[in-house]
């Protein structure tokens, strides 16, 4: 705030707005002059405004003269007449502050004519709302995208965009919940498909890193890198992804090694910035190409395919038990209280093997909000920034277009059948 405040008061030096002459120093090393706005942080009932009035915390105020004593004479600001005061040097010094840029907490009240307001990983959906409504004829955001914040799930860096940040912020409350809330929130959050489905790949990418390193060591080794690069490519944070890439690939039933030695010779790497994470993008096409059916848990996950210690993948059965019951629970919910994200993914089937087929596909959509944490009406919700979300929504977006196709294969076969005069068998 102290940096943005010296610039707003810099430039206003400049325009005119503000004096260059005389200044007096204020709290937190800053300097004010005739033309500035201030804002006083400290009640003081003895400085009078007029018969009823006097100096409140968070009151804003332009100067209107410096004195030699340090004391200022001040106007409320926003009124051309009355209501102003002179406040006293020992006052200045400590409870008065330059008032162009201020928290969302404090500006709770403040009306401007253009807000500016800064938003970080760390402001509160609270805080967001007031700060975008102080202004009278616009309100602009700003979105920092350099500030993660330890309370969302945070992105890989190159995946960061001003809608994550705003998603984040969304999801991200202030208010103080109840001890009922506060239990419910947290059995939530932890029995929900990101968190289970984060320990899910968590625990597969430990088992089998010692495995998939040595894949891409002997895929670099073949193409002619030394062990640099080797060593470079386990070090990238883009090695989970690489993993998971191969991991999901593998579920489709590839040959790894000949589908990474390919991902590593198909062009030169060696002019690459991070050539892990050039190889999850190779690697990620050939499997696209090759049409793998790899097996997702819920629509999203994928499964480790391969031989595990029984302790390891008796960890990963209870966390695929725990997201599939999570899924079904949701999508029965959902459809018995009549959501409107599940009436547009058409009218149930009557038919038990159509039902169990369409409720699976209702499933996979629900595990898909969930994870993402979608509240809106669209069953997909917003479009997708990130790479990992444009993949999973494409799975989700599939298996509603499969829930729609099998709602209207039932009703044609209600037309049919009621023509005819048949049973439905």
């Amino acid at each position: 705030m102290h940096l943005l405040n010296e610039r707003a008061r810099a430039e206003r030096i400049q325009t005119g707005e503000t004096s260059a002459e005389q200044d007096v120093a204020l709290t937190d090393d800053a300097r004010a002059s005739e033309g500035d706005l201030v804002i006083t942080r400290r009640n003081a009932r003895a400085l009078r405004t007029g018969r009823d009035g006097w100096v409140r915390n968070g009151d804003r105020w332009k100067v209107t003269d410096v004195r030699s004593d340090g004391s200022i004479k001040v106007q409320r600001h926003g009124r051309r007449r009355g209501a102003s005061v002179v406040l006293p040097s020992e006052y200045v010094g400590e409870h008065v502050e330059l008032g162009y840029a201020v928290t969302a907490h404090r500006s709770q009240g403040m009306t401007v004519d253009t807000a500016h307001v800064v938003i970080t990983g760390g402001t509160t959906r609270e805080n967001l709302y007031v700060a975008m409504t102080r202004g009278r004829e616009a309100n602009m955001g700003y979105v920092a995208l350099d500030r993660p914040d330890g309370l969302h799930v945070p992105p890989r860096a190159d995946d960061i965009d001003a809608v994550v940040v705003l998603y984040g912020v969304l999801n991200h409350t202030g208010s103080e919940l109840s001890a009922h809330q506060t239990i419910a929130a947290e059995q939530d959050q932890w029995s929900g498909i990101a968190q289970v489905a984060a320990e899910y790949e968590t625990i597969a990418t430990a088992a089998t890193l010692e495995r998939y390193e040595a894949i891409v060591r002997d895929g670099l080794r073949g193409a002619g890198l030394g062990a640099a690069v080797v060593a470079d490519v386990i070090a990238s944070d883009a090695f989970g992804s690489l993993a998971a890439e191969m991991r999901r690939a593998e579920s489709g039933g590839a040959d790894l090694p000949t589908l990474m030695s390919e991902a590593v010779g198909r062009r030169r790497l060696d002019d690459a910035d991070d050539v892990a994470a050039v190889l999850h993008y190779r690697l990620g096409r050939a499997v696209a190409d090759l049409a793998l059916d790899p097996e997702l848990i819920v629509g999203m996950t994928p499964a480790v395919a391969v031989d595990l210690a029984d302790d390891v993948r008796a960890a990963l059965d209870e966390r695929r038990d725990l997201m599939e019951a999570r899924a079904r629970s949701l999508a029965v919910t959902a459809v018995r209280s009549g959501e409107a994200w599940v009436r547009s993914l058409g009218q149930e089937p009557s038919l038990p093997d159509q039902q169990v087929r369409w409720l699976r596909n209702v499933e996979i959509v629900a595990s898909y909000r969930d994870r993402y944490g979608i509240t809106s009406d669209a069953p997909l919700g917003v479009e997708p920034t990130t790479i990992a979300r444009r993949r999973d929504a494409a799975h989700a977006a599939a298996a509603a277009r499969n829930a729609v196709a099998l709602a209207d294969t039932l009703d044609d076969q209600l037309d049919d059948a009621l023509a005819s005069g048949l049973e439905l068998g």
